[in-house]
């Protein structure tokens, strides 16, 4: 079984706005819609769980039923205090239950709205084949290096960087795992589910990304969606 776990308990306070922007409207259709859609037309997707902001949970099912995501299975609470390794955490307890340790289990962000059937594909085929899969695109800027946070004198080779997206995506029990031996080696609050397994010493495998695959997080990102959802349209 293949089972995205949409990770929606963030508060977005880089929005500015009264709601959290998972359920902010966006061109009629909350942005955690878009997500929920994508996975809901995938037909290898077979169960989704929302690890969603606590208190938001009657909401979020609200939400599912009105535009009728029907493999969503699952509505768990998040973590407090934004912390996204705890929110996973509580989604992958809620699935020990239900699932089995070979179950394919696909961690994405909520407010990545745009990703494509060809990055889910890609993720799950992946894992399947190597064990593990990160959605990543090339980086193309120059990065520089800093200690001071105003000036620069090293640059960083960018063919040796990539730029890491979601979906992560690992088996149940992998990524059981990797959060028991977080918990025994003290470690909290990573970034990423890609963050907590290399602190773990593993190699992740890439899986394709894409630009358009983008992380909606402040009011400019929220106005480039809008333009690439009228594209897309078009």
């Amino acid at each position: 079984m293949n089972i995205a776990l949409i990770t929606a308990a963030g508060k977005g306070s880089r929005m500015h706005q009264e709601i959290p922007k998972q359920f902010m409207p966006i061109k009629n259709k909350p942005l955690i819609i878009y997500t929920l859609e994508a996975f809901q037309n995938h037909p290898n997707i077979d169960a989704i769980i929302i690890s969603c902001l606590n208190g938001w949970e009657m909401v979020m099912d609200a939400y599912v039923k009105q535009y009728n995501i029907t493999k969503v299975k699952w509505i768990v609470s998040g973590g407090e205090g934004n912390n996204g390794q705890l929110s996973i955490l509580l989604a992958l307890q809620e699935l020990k239950k239900h699932c089995k340790e070979d179950d394919i289990v696909l961690v994405h962000d909520g407010n990545r709205a745009l990703v494509t059937q060809e990055i889910i594909s890609d993720s799950i085929v992946t894992c399947k084949n190597k064990g593990s899969a990160v959605a990543v695109v090339p980086c193309n800027e120059v990065i520089v290096e800093t200690t001071d946070q105003e000036t620069s004198n090293k640059f960083l080779e960018r063919n040796n960087l990539k730029r890491t997206q979601t979906p992560h995506t690992y088996p149940l029990g992998k990524l059981l795992w990797a959060h028991e031996e977080a918990e025994k080696r003290h470690i909290e609050k990573t970034v990423a589910t890609c963050d907590l397994m290399i602190m773990l010493g593993e190699t992740i495998n890439f899986s394709i990304g894409s630009e358009r695959n983008m992380k909606i997080t402040t009011p400019t990102d929220v106005d480039i969606f809008e333009a690439l959802l009228m594209t897309k349209e078009n």
